[in-house]
């Protein structure tokens, strides 16, 4: 098995990683000999292998860190755009909107109407972005994921199952 060894004075325990690419690593603190190490993976070698193959299923966008300031430009402008089109459709409101680097999600919607967004939403198909802002506007209007909210998201993405589940199995990394 491939792997890339990282040694860490601060570490105090082996880690094993299997990165959204699919590449393996191991952190390991200075002291293990590099037999341990091969030990540790050989036990946990079908864990290793399921989440590699789990991987291949996901399509991935790399982005570089040079780009983050240029993203989060194209992705106000694209959610400010979409927003104000998706909200004349559903003859809603929103106060304000910010773009964040949300570590887990894509999107949120307050309660008292300001929507935020992920800046990776720059970086995906268009599709996608519109789905989330779309999503996202249909909590102004259900603030839950009630059978009611998914029929407002209907009206615009008629597909959105297809849609959700692509997002899902699509990750923005930096290389």
């Amino acid at each position: 098995m491939e792997y890339t060894l990282k040694r860490s004075a601060r570490a105090r325990a082996l880690r094993l990683a299997v990165h959204p690419d699919g590449a393996v690593v191991v952190t390991a603190p200075d002291f293990f000999s590099l037999r341990a190490i091969e030990q540790f993976l050989a036990k946990y070698s079908k864990w290793v292998e399921r989440k590699v193959e789990a991987t291949k299923s996901k399509h991935v966008i790399y982005v570089t860190r040079e780009d983050i300031a240029a993203l989060k430009q194209k992705a106000l402008a694209l959610a400010q755009e979409r927003s104000a089109h998706y909200a004349d459709v559903y003859g809603v409101t929103f106060k304000k909107i910010s773009i964040r680097a949300q570590k887990a999600r894509w999107g949120s919607c307050s309660h008292t109407g300001n929507l935020s967004f992920n800046y990776k939403i720059a970086a995906l198909p268009s599709h996608l972005a519109h789905y989330i802002i779309v999503h996202e506007i249909c909590h102004l209007l259900e603030m839950n994921h009630s059978v009611r909210f998914w029929r407002q998201v209907t009206r615009a993405i008629p597909q959105h199952k297809t849609v959700r589940k692509e997002l899902r199995n699509t990750i923005v990394i930096f290389k």
